[in-house]
């Protein structure tokens, strides 16, 4: 049988979720209390949706993205540290879109401020190191305002914004992004911070579950893991599973223009990037969430024949953003460096 390659891409120039045109991401964290923010930007409104799949989710503004809501765009989109306390970085992104007149409105009239519209994630580092003894003042507000001024195209990985404070399964976590460009021109990004229970390595080594899909060596090249993944063997995970205390937040995003409802079916299929990348996933004390967003600045690639492409398109996307998913997690933990007062080893020591 003759045999046809396919068509390849690449990732994207700086392999970030900001390859994506009309994307930048900003990010502030608290050493001290070993905690932070990231913020993803986008240059105008952008068309949205989410997906949670975990049992134990913190978030804010997720109900205006839903199916049959008002609003379904977004401003802004936060991912957090801080557990119940990190809902509040998105009152500071908020503040600091409304200052500028940046937000949404039905009718515009003066003196009336736009609402900026911020969904936001939130994963619980409060027991992984630092001092959250903050009383009345956490610093979410304020470092998610300092992440929203510091907005660019490149940014850091590893233990930088929300992934300062996050452990990966037994292992220091951290913030990962990675992105794809396909051969006939579509950006696909994905930004992530991984606190998950599961583990993100097979057991007895190095090798990340993601492995397979890494491109070139991206996080180690060490290519697909050597074992099986053997029913309740969960070496690598953490031991107490405490609830609330795990969860994966991440941020897809494209340059195509889609609709919500076509965002909404990619959210959904990029979740399989968690599950390609962390086991177990989405266990009743995650929170893992995952939110689509299109900046709109090209149109989908024409297809010539008798059917709708608009789905083939949609499926191409979603198929990408799982895949792009998995390299940002295994990305945020092959950069990451355990912070002062954090137990979990570094991905490097082992």
């Amino acid at each position: 049988m003759e045999r046809h390659d396919a068509p390849r891409g690449r990732p994207g120039p700086r392999n970030l979720i900001t390859d994506v045109e009309g994307l930048r991401v900003g990010q502030a964290d608290d050493a001290r209390a070993c905690t932070g923010v990231t913020v993803i930007l986008p240059d105008g409104r952008a068309a949205a949706a989410v997906d949670v799949r975990g049992g134990g989710p913190g978030t804010r503004d997720t109900d205006t993205l839903g199916a049959s809501n008002l609003v379904r765009s977004v401003d802004a989109v936060v991912l957090s540290g801080g557990s119940v306390y990190g809902l509040a970085s998105g009152d500071g992104v908020a503040a600091w879109l409304g200052a500028q007149g940046r937000g949404f409105t039905l009718l515009s009239q003066p003196g009336v401020p736009p609402s900026p519209i911020v969904p936001t994630a939130v994963l619980y580092d409060l027991a992984n190191g630092g001092d959250k003894r903050w009383g009345e003042a956490p610093p979410y507000r304020e470092l998610a305002m300092q992440a929203a001024r510091r907005a660019e195209a490149i940014f850091a990985l590893g233990t930088h914004g929300a992934g300062f404070g996050a452990a990966a399964g037994a292992l220091k976590g951290g913030l990962g992004s990675a992105s794809y460009v396909t051969h006939d021109g579509m950006t696909v990004g994905a930004i992530v911070a991984c606190n998950s229970f599961g583990s993100v390595v097979a057991p007895h080594g190095r090798r990340f579950w993601a492995g397979a899909f890494e491109i070139g060596d991206e996080y180690g090249g060490l290519g697909m893991a050597d074992v099986r993944a053997e029913g309740e063997n969960w070496e690598m995970a953490k031991l107490d599973p405490r609830p609330l205390g795990n969860t994966t937040i991440a941020c897809i995003a494209t340059d195509v223009a889609l609709t919500p409802d076509e965002l909404q079916r990619v959210a959904t299929m990029a979740q399989d990037g968690m599950a390609r990348a962390i086991r177990p996933i989405h266990a009743p004390f995650d929170g893992d969430t995952v939110f689509a967003i299109s900046t709109g600045r090209r149109e989908a690639p024409r297809i010539d024949g008798p059917v709708d492409p608009r789905p083939f398109i949609v499926c191409r996307l979603g198929a990408l953003a799982a895949d792009v998913l998995a390299r940002a997690i295994a990305r945020g933990v092959y950069c990451a460096a355990t912070p002062p007062g954090m137990a979990a080893p570094a991905w490097s020591s082992l």
